[in-house]
């Protein structure tokens, strides 16, 4: 449940801390004193959608932070499956607003997204405000009220994996379904792309490699004159000693000293050793030598074969591996048209059998919908009954429609208000209060199946009044009893039936505009009520019949 909401710097409130219980928390106050500014502030620390002119005008920034405890494990497991701790099986959320319209959040203290914090939201919080009573008024979204009855959602699941195949498998074979002229053109590009990459006979790195062979070629006089220095430098020639011939006679001074001077028989293996390796490197230089000569015919043949290449390569991919893909997807491409009659064969027959398949679960799914809708509908019916609506008839209407990710159903909630009326769709009958009392009925008849804690109804009892906005609130308390609601309202009737009755007040200062929220004592919420139903003049009567409701309230 939400245990303290914090709220700093948002529109009129400066700071408000509000301590919640369980039960029924009920708000009240004058048009304006900012009830809507909470509803706000609670939407923005769940990730909701904010603009900057959310931040009071002159602040730094703005914070709002929503401490969550009693969590469920379901939740708990969600938030771990986050990446966060959770301690005492609490959790708490904060998000921190620029007047540049930036945010900052926070899930126990360590940083977060406003994505995460919708997604941890949606398992805490539920809000319900005015512009959910006109959902109702859409059939496109009845549906998921029916389908909500139903805890396992296997059964949808899995239609919607062969709805998903099926339609694939469709468009895969009006693909292949192409004018059989523009088919032969397309199988003679291929075949001319697929020859002309194949007589390439393309190999992996041969460009590189003939690159850095024409570079050598291109170069042979500088290599040439460099090798043959590099050659005399070691060999030396008729006139000069090379380095090995000088190395050599070195060696075989030093040796002729070793009886005389032993320890430079040591020095003599080592200039020996060099001598070896300098007659290898003359070897290697000749090497090289053979290894630049060419035919000038090679030259050109290099030339050409990399102009073949780079053509290629304009057309079919820069790399070597990426034309040798496009060889191999014309030839794949190649193979399906040519085998394309068995290949339509299979794939019409395979969705054939997924279509088969696909009709059995929506069946079973739409089943499934008109016991919920039957279920649903009397449960309805029987809230509304106790909401001073006994005569109302409440039908789910189900329909067969065409396949689509949803089954072949099309759901939507039929009313009648008056006897001998036919049921007819809510937006043509439903009043303003009749759709508050309406939407409270289905949130009660889903109360089992859902898992969130907390649930705040925002001005519910808008269109109603005296003995209907009384079983509202009875409505309210009851649901209450198994988890928090918290309920913004307007209504005397409801807010004595609060468990914990807040006040939103607004005065001004220095000629700005503060509101705070405080829970109310006795004394106190007496007058409350006193207000909301006689206005700012309370008389002595008033205040009379206002202990006397929040007596029989607390008695009910």
């Amino acid at each position: 449940m939400l245990s303290q909401l914090y709220i700093e710097n948002i529109a009129v409130i400066e700071k408000a801390s509000i301590d919640l219980k369980k039960g029924l928390n009920v708000l009240t106050g004058e048009t304006g004193a900012g009830k809507s500014i909470l509803i706000d502030s609670i939407n923005a620390v769940l990730g909701e959608r904010t603009s900057r002119e959310i931040v009071r005008t002159g602040s730094r920034g703005a914070r709002v932070s929503a401490l969550f405890s009693s969590l469920s494990p379901g939740t708990l497991s969600k938030i771990q499956e986050l990446g966060y701790d959770t301690e005492e099986d609490s959790v708490l959320l904060q998000r921190d607003i620029s007047p540049e319209g930036k945010s900052t959040c926070r899930v126990n203290g360590r940083p977060a997204t406003a994505a995460i914090l919708r997604e941890i939201g949606g398992n805490l919080l539920s809000i319900h405000g005015q512009h959910e009573n006109y959902e109702l008024l859409s059939p496109d979204l009845h549906m998921a009220y029916i389908d909500r009855m139903e805890a396992d959602t296997s059964l949808l699941s899995e239609y919607q994996k062969a709805y998903f195949h099926w339609s694939e498998l469709g468009k895969k074979i009006e693909d292949m379904r192409i004018d059989e002229s523009e088919k032969a053109r397309r199988m003679d590009l291929l075949r001319f792309q697929a020859e002309e990459l194949e007589s390439a006979q393309l190999r992996v790195g041969e460009r590189e490699e003939l690159s850095e062979l024409r570079t050598m070629y291109t170069n042979s006089e500088k290599i040439a004159s460099g090798l043959t220095t590099a050659l005399l430098s070691l060999d030396g020639d008729e006139d000069t000693d090379g380095a090995v011939n000088r190395l050599q006679t070195a060696v075989d001074s030093i040796s002729d000293m070793v009886r005389y001077l032993p320890e430079s028989d040591a020095l003599a293996e080592r200039l020996r050793s060099i001598s070896y390796d300098l007659e290898d490197c003359a070897g290697e230089i000749r090497a090289l030598f053979q290894k630049a000569e060419y035919d000038p015919r090679e030259l050109e043949e290099i030339e050409e074969r990399l102009d073949l290449l780079y053509r290629l390569g304009m057309k079919y991919g820069s790399t070597e591996e990426e034309m040798l893909s496009y060889l191999e997807n014309c030839r794949e491409e190649l193979q399906t048209m040519e085998f394309s009659d068995e290949i339509l064969q299979k794939l019409e027959q395979e969705r054939t059998e997924t279509e088969a398949r696909m009709q059995k679960l929506a069946l079973c799914l739409s089943e499934r919908r008109k016991k919920a809708g039957r279920e649903f509908a009397a449960k309805v019916k029987a809230e509304l009954t106790f909401l001073n609506m006994p005569n109302i008839q409440f039908v789910v209407e189900q329909k067969h429609c065409d396949y689509n990710s949803l089954g072949c159903d099309r759901i939507q909630f039929l009313i009648s208000t008056n006897p001998g009326e036919p049921p007819k769709p809510l937006a043509r009958i439903a009043s303003g209060g009749e759709l508050s009392r309406i939407m409270l009925a289905v949130k009660t008849v889903l109360a089992g199946n859902d898992r969130i804690d907390t649930l705040i109804f925002d001005e519910i009892d808008t269109g109603i009044s005296g003995s209907a906005a009384h079983k509202v609130g009875l409505k309210l308390r009851e649901v209450s009893k198994h988890r928090q609601v918290l309920c913004v309202t307007h209504s005397a009737q409801i807010a004595a039936l609060a468990d914990t009755h807040f006040l939103i007040e607004k005065h001004i200062k220095d000629g700005r505009t503060y509101t705070q929220v405080r829970p109310l004592e006795y004394e106190e919420r007496v007058r409350e009520l006193a207000r909301i139903m006689g206005g700012d003049e309370i008389t002595k009567l008033m205040l009379e019949n206002s202990a006397e409701m929040l007596k029989m309230a607390q008695s009910s």
